[in-house]
């Protein structure tokens, strides 16, 4: 099949799926809604990946307006590649231009938060969220909560709505010794490094973790926290670091390359988000799957993969204080209960968040949405 994949940047998590893609019997072109600005992913697009040059994906494009004004350039781009299936996501930005677009067949790709979080913005949110659903032949979800979010905006039937998590690379994330040596700097002996590796925008709570890890300082000066990423919120974040005179106890990276992901969990005692929405977070299996421990938000996304108190912690989502008390309690178990947990979360993702595997299921999904569109087909003829 020639395959559209539709996304709203370029992001790892773009590249990760491009990457198996290629390795298909499909052809792959990438379309590329915007550029934000944030160097999401700085490798080039894998071999065999076909990129679109367009109107769109030079620029920051964050609004409803701004999708419709590209509709005529994207209804183009439909006419010149002639897809067999556009696998587009987020819902209300790629999907929806699909759908308004009228092409068939198409997979939506929820991203988590647009279903858990955009889908009921307002009025208009909803209604670009009903009217993409509706003229999807095909979904595709990373979790239950995701799942019953479509299906209580539009029913789908089982053999129409896929639900796999992204997974992750476990022969990448797996764990290892420090080779950053984050314990040998000066003031960082016999600490407990907590890590925290979400984007810096509001949705993801950067200011909350950041109080949080304050309030818990307080109480236990061999914390420290390494803050990767940067985003919109950078000044401000900079600013309350600086202001509460914690420099000396956080460490701010800046956007490390994905391969080096790893040596960071690893170097780390601790895993911290305090994102506002979450279907199934790589970064949280990523963490898992290095043998952390985990610090997240209470939301059902996290809830299918973290056990209160067994195999990490949950707090409510926008309120530092709980986040901070976790923080605390787990510092302060002993290290063999705290790696006790990590083999755990290890355990956990090797069973249930195999990236091979989900990947392996997302080429089955097109090879099956192949044959199930051309019976439609037939049927219609």
């Amino acid at each position: 099949m020639r395959i559209l994949y539709f996304t709203r940047d370029y992001t790892t998590h773009d590249r990760r799926f491009l990457k198996k893609m290629a390795q298909s019997r499909h052809e792959v072109f990438f379309l590329r809604l915007e550029d934000d600005g944030i160097e999401y992913e700085r490798r080039p697009l894998p071999d065999k990946i076909v990129p679109i040059s367009w109107q769109g994906g030079k620029e920051p494009a964050k609004t409803p307006d701004e999708w419709i004004r590209l509709m005529p350039h994207f209804s183009m781009i439909l006419e010149e590649v002639r897809p067999d299936l556009v696998h587009a996501g987020p819902v209300q930005s790629c999907a929806f231009m699909t759908a308004l677009a009228g092409f068939h067949p198409l997979l939506v790709m929820s991203w988590g938060s647009d279903m858990l979080i955009d889908a009921g913005r307002d009025e208009f949110w909803q209604w670009m969220t009903k009217y993409t659903l509706e003229r999807a032949d095909f979904v595709f979800c990373d979790c239950q909560a995701v799942r019953e979010a479509v299906c209580r905006t539009v029913p789908f039937a089982d053999e129409s709505i896929l639900q796999d998590c992204w997974g992750v690379d476990l022969s990448q994330f797996s764990p290892g010794p420090d080779r950053l040596g984050l314990k040998k700097r000066p003031g960082w002996e016999d600490s407990v490094v907590v890590l925290t590796t979400r984007t810096w925008e509001p949705i993801y709570g950067p200011d909350i973790a950041l109080e949080a890890f304050a309030k818990a300082y307080r109480n236990n000066d061999r914390l420290r926290l390494i803050m990767l990423g940067s985003g919109s919120m950078k000044k401000d974040i900079d600013h309350r670091i600086r202001s509460a005179g914690l420099d000396a106890v956080i460490d701010c990276p800046g956007h490390v390359r994905h391969d080096q992901l790893p040596d960071f969990f690893r170097a780390s005692d601790l895993y911290l988000s305090c994102s506002y929405s979450d279907g199934s977070s790589i970064s949280l299996m990523e963490a898992m799957a290095t043998g952390l421990p985990v610090i997240v938000t209470d939301s059902p996304g996290n809830r299918e993969w973290v056990r209160q108190g067994e195999n990490g912690w949950l707090a409510p989502a926008g309120v530092p204080e709980p986040f901070g008390s976790l923080i605390a309690e787990a510092s302060a178990l002993p290290l063999e209960r705290r790696n006790a947990i990590g083999s755990l979360n290890r355990r956990t993702v090797e069973r249930s968040a195999d990236g091979d595997i989900t990947f392996s299921r997302l080429l089955e999904i097109y090879d099956r949405i192949e044959r199930q569109w051309k019976t439609t087909q037939k049927k219609g003829e």
